[in-house]
Formats: structure tokens, C-alpha cells, sequence
């Protein structure tokens, strides 16, 4: 089963570009880049698809370095007439497998323009090291993740409440159905193989062995990440504890109640984050543009896939009985998937989204998100209860030169106006959980109309 993604809208729109510069489509592993590059194929004639995990298929890369020469022998292998090039797509996965490839990506698109030319991987900055000259400027990049919310919805077929949330604002009739339906999702997560069985099935039970399959792929990928045996050991430490730390602010000396040294496991969360298994996400101290990342502040970690955490801390039944899933572990999970929807919005860099922290003694504050917009950096907080209760975002709305606020709970779409215990109006966009991949449409109504 294949499903829409939303970057399909992006690859049609590159296949029709000048220049078509060759394209990179990054991702961690079991993400679907594979399929939705065999769905995008069918807008093409001809179709080469190279996988060079295979020997057969690799060897093309180690018997010829000309792109020409490669290219010519391609298309005689696959019974391609020249003049076709133009509406042929070659896709070349797995390409972290061959530097060499990587190397060749600048000269199809110098040399062979007219052929159309996809590559992915994993894994891919490993990689990208060993290239002794990488096409900076020469290659177009686009990021997959696990399906976000609005994707889940198109799988699980239901158009109805697709055309509810795509209206601003969402209709309130729409909202309970829409807020099960996040919850659902909440749970099992967005990893391709997952929801598909979850479609077939409607168990979170028979997920559970899917789960565990993802995750024991990336543990078996240890030495991929690591540099050596320490790293590599360091590694499995990371992915066997860091799950009950997520959402948390993290230090890397003794991390998991080990003995690991700060630098040792820096390294290896760094190799994890260019992996895009588990990221790093450091905080700001600014409230206006630009915003820039503290990379002495603790990082918080941000998995791949909060279904993963999910299944890892064993939660899921738990959660099918609560009506507010921001109280499930800590009221971790929801802020956690909040960020993963926002970070599957960043498909052209990989960028994320930070949070806001102001360290003073006896007045120290933390925002869950903030969002670059207009000129303007947006404070977003994720929890349920009352306004008064948001007292970070007072200290930030303080200190900002706006008047612009989001909340994201689990009930209906309003705005408020408030004023902080400073004296300082502000307005309260409150968004439903499931607003979470519509929040730069939301954040223009909002600053348009207020």
C-alpha cells in the first residue's frame, strides 16, 4: 500500500523546474522514500530504479566514473531509446552505499540535464564525509519523516474530516471527531509500516511486533553511527535509555545512569541526530528575530516517531482510556508529537524547531516552542488548564515586541484577549492538538486578523 505524501506536491514541482538540479530525498530508515519515489515514478515513461545494497546494481558506479558513459550504459541495460532520456527517471537508492555516486550527482546534472535523477539514503553525512568533493550547490535536497497528521487522515481515508481541518477556522462540529482521530494517531505514531497495519487491522496490538522490528533495524545499524566499539557501545546505551528522557532537557555526563563521559556521549548523540533517529533540540534566549540556538544550553532529545517512544515506555493501553492525552508520561508525549509534526513541515532543510528557556535565579521560564513568523518570534505552549497557569509565556509575551500567544490543548479553537500580571495586553490563539501541522496557516489568520 502506498500512501499520499505531501512532498509528492514538491517532486512534481521539481520534475517541471528549471534548472532541475539532481535530488537528494534524506530521511531516517523506514520512512517511506522508497515507496513514494515508485509512486512519483508513474508521471514518467521510463523508470530505472538502483539499489546499491545489490552487487548488480552498484557495480555500474564502480566500473564507470564518467556520467555519460554510466548513463549510456543504463539505459542500453534497460532498453531505453536516447531520445527518451527526458522522460526517464532514474532513482538511485541506498546511496550512502557509494561515494562515488554521490560524487557523480553534480555531473548529471552538468553533463546529462535532460535525465531525471533521484537519489536516497540514510545515514547520508557519514557518507557525505567520505566524498572527496560533494556537489554543494549542484544538488537540491527534500526531507521525509513519518507521516504527520494530516497524511494519517488521507490514509485512513477520511475525507471528511480532511476537508474540516483544511478550513480556517475548523469548523467546531468537526472538533470531537478530529480530536479522536488525533488520538489514534497519537498512539500508534506515523512510521509507514505501522499505519498500514493499523488500517488493516484497527489494532494497536498487532502493531506492537511492527515496532519492535523499526527499532531493532536502527539498533543493528549501531555500527554504521559509531566511529568504534566504544562509540558503537555508547550508541546501544543511548537507544536503550533514551526513551525515558523524551521530552526532557538532558545532560550528556553519565546519561542513563551510566559512566559515560560528556564528550563520548555527545558524539554519540550527535552521530544519532545526523541519523535522524534521535535529534537534539537546544533551546533559544531570543525573543525577536533571528532567532539563534544555544548550543551550551541542555539539549532536549526529539525522537523519529513518538509511536516508537510510545511502544518502547509501553504506554499504549494507558492511553487508549484517557480523553486528554496530554497526561500520558509526564505529559511528555503530546509536546513531543506536537514538535515531530512541526519538524515534518521543514522539508527543503533540516531544520528544528527550538524552545524558549530564560535562566535566572528565582525567575527562570521555559516555552515549549517558538516560531519564527512575520518578523516576529511566536511563543507557543502545549498543556492543558487554565490561562493563568501559563505563567512562562507571561515572562516571554513581557519581554517580546508583539502581542501574539499560542496555546495548544485539547479543546476548541478560540482567541482571547489577556492581560500579563505586568500590566502588558496580550491575544491567546488557542489551537487544538490537532492544528499541529496547519500552525503557519493559523499563525497568518491570526496575525492578519488581531
Amino acid at each position: 500500500m502506498s500512501f499520499k505524501r505531501n512532498l509528492l506536491t514538491q517532486l512534481k514541482a521539481w520534475k517541471t523546474g528549471t534548472p532541475r538540479k539532481s535530488l537528494i530525498l534524506r530521511g531516517a530508515r523506514q520512512v517511506g522514500k522508497t515507496t513514494l519515489i515508485h509512486e512519483f515514478s508513474k508521471e514518467y515513461k521510463y523508470y530505472v530504479a538502483l539499489n546499491l545494497e545489490l552487487p548488480s546494481d552498484i557495480q555500474f558506479f564502480n566500473e564507470y566514473n564518467d556520467a555519460r558513459t554510466l548513463i549510456e550504459a543504463l539505459l542500453i541495460e534497460h532498453n531505453i531509446p536516447t531520445s527518451e532520456k527526458h522522460d526517464t527517471l532514474l532513482f538511485i537508492d541506498e546511496i550512502q552505499e557509494s561515494p562515488e555516486a554521490i560524487g557523480l550527482l553534480r555531473y548529471f546534472y552538468e553533463l546529462v540535464p535532460e535525465l531525471h535523477v533521484i537519489a536516497a539514503g540514510s545515514l547520508l553525512e557519514k557518507a557525505i564525509r567520505e566524498v572527496r568533493s560533494f556537489p554543494v550547490g549542484r544538488v537540491q535536497m527534500l526531507y521525509l519523516y513519518p507521516l504527520n497528521f494530516i497524511e494519517f487522515l488521507d490514509s485512513m481515508n477520511q475525507k471528511r474530516a480532511l476537508e474540516s481541518i483544511h478550513e480556517i477556522p475548523v469548523p467546531e462540529i468537526a472538533h470531537d471527531t478530529l480530536l479522536q482521530l488525533f488520538n489514534n494517531y497519537a498512539i500508534i505514531g506515523g512510521m509507514p509500516e505501522v499505519v498500514q497495519k493499523y488500517i488493516e487491522t484497527k489494532s494497536v496490538a498487532d502493531v506492537v511486533p511492527i515496532y519492535e522490528s523499526i527499532w531493532d533495524t536502527y539498533k543493528n545499524d549501531v555500527e554504521k553511527y559509531s566511529q568504534n566499539k566504544t562509540d558503537g557501545r555508547i550508541i546501544k546505551h543511548i537507544m536503550s535509555t533514551a526513551h525515558l528522557h523524551v521530552d526532557e532537557r538532558v545532560k550528556f555526563q553519565n546519561f542513563g545512569s551510566s559512566n559515560y563521559r560528556s564528550r563520548e556521549v555527545g558524539e554519540a548523540m550527535r552521530n544519532l541526530d545526523e541519523a535522524c533517529v534521535i535529534q537534539l533540540i537546544y533551546p533559544t534566549t531570543d525573543v525577536e528575530v533571528p532567532v539563534q540556538i544555544d548550543l551550551r544550553k541542555s539539549p532536549r532529545l526529539q525522537f523519529l516517531d513518538t509511536g516508537l517512544i510510545n511502544n518502547e515506555l509501553n504506554i499504549q493501553s494507558n492511553m487508549l482510556g484517557m480523553s486528554d492525552l496530554n497526561n500520558a508520561y509526564r505529559g511528555a508525549i503530546i509536546p513531543h508529537l506536537i514538535s515531530q509534526e512541526i519538524m515534518s513541515l521543514n522539508t527543503t532543510r533540516a531544520t528544528k524547531t527550538p524552545f524558549w528557556i530564560r535562566e535566572k535565579k528565582q525567575s527562570s521560564a521555559e516555552v515549549d516552542l517558538v516560531i519564527q513568523h512575520q518578523g516576529m518570534v511566536i511563543p507557543i505552549e502545549i498543556k492543558s488548564g487554565k490561562e493563568g497557569k501559563l505563567k512562562s509565556l507571561h515572562q516571554f509575551i513581557n519581554s517580546a515586541d508583539h502581542h501574539y500567544s499560542v496555546r495548544m490543548y485539547a479543546g476548541k479553537f478560540s482567541i482571547e484577549q489577556h492581560t500579563t500580571r505586568e500590566g502588558k495586553s496580550y491575544y491567546l490563539m488557542n489551537l487544538p492538538y490537532y492544528l499541529g501541522t496547519k500552525i503557519h496557516e493559523y499563525l497568518t489568520y491570526f496575525t492578519t486578523n488581531y
